[in-house]
């Protein structure tokens, strides 16, 4: 979220718990505006907040002109004083993956890499200790995993140039009421994957400058492929996965095709057709691995990441306000696939 409109920002996410003190806040829009004048960037956001055992990080990000390029990222301990991180890199990922467990809130601390599995899921350790990997590094590594998966825009909040460089979108005024409830209507800010995957044929209704990335609806895991898990259950445990209160869908419950329990979900072949929309549509408002809600009268759309807990996007319909905050201890949900 924008530093000048960082108030503001953090009033719409505070139905999350994303809040911040009085103090805190006075103290981030000051600084962070002098974060831009000393490092001379053309836009700083604030990204939000990582909670350790001892203290919290505070991180920022500068822009530069292209908005899809290198970002530059500070963090701080009081909100005052800003220490530049060093770019992301392959290496650091690797070398922080099999680090778990919340963080110290010290960056001088350091960590002891030297367990690891063996071939036969036996731990092992080494009689000499592999260099330590600081915390300061651990840090720059979930940033980056943390923005690549869940930092999102709204559709047509950027325009990519025919040169190459992207820059925001003067013509968007926000997406509208129905589109804002989509997921195909926010896309992942950074180097797309899927949409390089696609055929000409599935290219030939996008626009080349403004669908350049890609769709929220194609993150893993989405709700098309808990399908094939919940045939599997008991007519009685699909129907607590669609509604809380069971007595809605009895007419499922009460009718048991054999098909159902041996081939793949395909409403078409196993469902009759009165009870075929009923259940598309109760199906059609799960998200997978996010959660949208309505806020404030629906004048308020907020989207927030199951699979890492702590990020919230937020989008006022019919308005350029939009912006994502993530406060949370930097842990990945790794166990959302058995959970949904």
């Amino acid at each position: 979220m924008d530093a000048e409109s960082l108030p503001y920002a953090l009033d719409l996410v505070a139905g999350s718990g994303a809040g911040l003190s009085s103090e805190k806040r006075a103290a981030l829009r000051a600084s962070l505006l002098l974060l831009r004048r000393d490092y001379r960037f053309e836009r700083v956001r604030f990204w939000g907040r990582i909670q350790g055992i001892r203290g919290p990080y505070y991180i920022a990000e500068g822009l530069g002109g292209d908005r899809a390029g290198p970002r530059s990222r500070l963090y701080s301990l009081n909100c005052v004083e800003w220490s530049l991180l060093p770019p992301a890199t392959e290496e650091m990922i690797t070398q922080t993956a099999g680090l778990k467990g919340r963080f110290q809130g010290d960056p001088s601390y350091e960590y002891d890499p030297t367990e690891k599995k063996g071939e036969e899921n036996e731990r092992i350790y080494e009689e000499e200790g592999g260099p330590m990997i600081k915390e300061e590094i651990r840090l720059v590594a979930i940033i980056d995993q943390i923005d690549k998966a869940v930092g999102i825009v709204p559709r047509g909040a950027f325009v990519k140039t025919p040169l190459g460089p992207v820059h925001e979108n003067r013509n968007f005024e926000g997406l509208s009421l129905t589109e804002a409830k989509k997921l195909n209507s926010y896309f992942h800010f950074t180097e797309p994957v899927n949409l390089k995957n696609r055929t000409l044929l599935q290219k030939a209704d996008l626009d080349p400058s403004i669908d350049f990335l890609d769709s929220l609806e194609h993150d893993i895991p989405k709700a098309p492929l808990l399908f094939q898990s919940w045939v599997l259950l008991p007519h009685s445990a699909l129907a607590m996965h669609l509604s809380p209160d069971p007595q809605q869908l009895w007419p499922f419950l009460s009718w048991t095709p054999s098909t159902l329990l041996s081939q793949p979900f395909q409403p078409e072949a196993s469902l009759p057709s009165q009870d075929r929309a009923s259940l598309e549509q109760r199906l059609s408002k799960l998200r997978g691995s996010w959660s949208i809600q309505l806020e404030r009268g629906g004048s308020l759309v907020v989207l927030r990441s199951l699979l890492w807990p702590g990020l919230t996007f937020y989008h006022v319909p019919m308005t350029k306000q939009y912006g994502y905050i993530y406060v949370g201890t930097g842990e990945k949900n790794i166990d959302l696939p058995f959970m949904l």
